[in-house]
C-alpha cells in the first residue's frame, strides 16, 4: 500500500488565535500549520526576535505600556504579510486599536480556558510576567473575557481537549468558512 501525501492548504485570510495565557494558542497554531502545510507565527516570539529582548526584559525595562506599544507595531507588521496562523499574546485585546486590527484584518478564534486549567498547563510561570499569582490571574482573565468575546468570530472551549483534537476542530471550521482551502500539488 502506498503512502498518500498529506493535502496542502492555502489560507485566504490571516487567522488570529486569542485567549488567556495557557489556552494553547501557540501549540494549536503550530499543530494546525504542520497538519495543513501553512505558515504560523507566535507574536511574542516574533516580537522577541525583532526587539532582541525577551518579553520579560521589555516589561522590566519599560513596563506593560512599552510592551503593548511594541506589540501593536508587531501586529500591524504581521498583517502586511501573506495570510498565516497567528498566535497572539494573551493581552493583545487590551488595546482598542489592536481589537480593531484583529477584527478588520482576519478571522479571530478565541480559545477559552479557565485560569485553573491554564495554571496547570503553564510550567514556567517566571516567563509569564502577568501570571504572578492565581488570584491576580483570575482577575485579569475576568477583565479580558469580554474583550476576547468582542473580537472573536468563533469561540472554542479547550477544557479537557488535546492539542490535536482542537487543531482538527479548527481545521474543519476553517474549511467550512472557506478560509482554509485544499490545494492541488
Amino acid at each position: 500500500m502506498s503512502a498518500v501525501s498529506p493535502l496542502r492548504y492555502q489560507l485566504k485570510r490571516p487567522v488570529f488565535f486569542v485567549g488567556f495565557m495557557g489556552a494553547g494558542k501557540t501549540s494549536v497554531a503550530r499543530r494546525l500549520a504542520r497538519d495543513c502545510g501553512v505558515a504560523s507565527v507566535d507574536m511574542d516570539t516574533y516580537l522577541e526576535r525583532r526587539e532582541g529582548k525577551t518579553v520579560k526584559e521589555i516589561f522590566d525595562e519599560g513596563g506593560e505600556s512599552l510592551f503593548r506599544t511594541i506589540e501593536t507595531n508587531v501586529l500591524k507588521e504581521i498583517t502586511t504579510k501573506p495570510p498565516m496562523l497567528i498566535s497572539c499574546g494573551g493581552g493583545v485585546v487590551t488595546r482598542e486599536e489592536n481589537r480593531a486590527i484583529l477584527k478588520e484584518a482576519g478571522f479571530v478564534i478565541f480559545l477559552k480556558i479557565t485560569v485553573e486549567e491554564a495554571a496547570a498547563r503553564i510550567h514556567n510561570k517566571e516567563s509569564r510576567p502577568l501570571f504572578n499569582n492565581l488570584e491576580s490571574a483570575r482577575q485579569r482573565n475576568k477583565e479580558r473575557l469580554p474583550l476576547y468575546e468582542e473580537v472573536a468570530d468563533v469561540v472554542i472551549n479547550t477544557a479537557g481537549k488535546s492539542t490535536p483534537k482542537i487543531a482538527f476542530e479548527i481545521q474543519r471550521l476553517l474549511e467550512k468558512e472557506g478560509l482554509l482551502c485544499p490545494q492541488q500539488r
